[in-house]
């Protein structure tokens, strides 16, 4: 806590491609992509994030994608670690079930954003949350659609409906 009662809230972004993106993404896709884009939120003390088993928290930095290509500062929080709990355990249990993970248009950036509007009242980088239509605006985006949705991310961490 660095302002009475405000909580620092931060981005995580990690590159899910290790920089292949950046280096194959003209030729194949006939646009520049900089990275294939992973983020979490950083809030009292936990990185949450959501994949295809739902939504999960580590020790921030703490994933098997190790350190993140960026921290973005977002701002401060008035929301308290306890709501904040409460309202990760609705999404849970409604959108963000690990059913409802979808590569393209329901993923870890979707609950990003959304975490982000709730925490601070606004969006995380458009240039992350625009990157799936992107890629899909292309001829090769679209012949590799159905072969990136069966990927699920997953960086490795507790569920957080699992938590006590």
């Amino acid at each position: 806590m660095d302002r009475t009662g405000s909580f620092p809230v931060e981005l995580y972004i990690y590159d899910l491609s290790e920089g292949h993106a950046s280096q194959l993404s003209l030729a194949m896709l006939g646009r520049q992509v900089d990275g294939i884009w992973h983020t979490a939120i950083v809030v009292h003390g936990k990185e949450v994030f959501f994949n295809g088993e739902g939504i999960n928290s580590c020790t921030p930095g703490g994933t098997s994608l190790g350190e993140p290509l960026s921290v973005v500062d977002m701002g401060f929080t008035e929301v308290n670690a306890e709501t904040f709990m409460d309202y990760l355990k609705s999404l849970a249990e409604t959108r963000f079930r690990g059913e409802n993970y979808s590569l393209f248009e329901h993923n870890c950036n979707t609950f990003s954003n959304e975490v982000a509007q709730y925490l601070l009242g606004k969006e995380i980088p458009s240039y992350i949350t625009d990157l799936p239509s992107e890629v899909l605006s292309t001829p090769f985006g679209q012949i590799l659609r159905p072969i990136l949705e069966a990927v699920v991310v997953n960086p490795g961490a507790s569920n957080i409906t699992e938590e006590q």
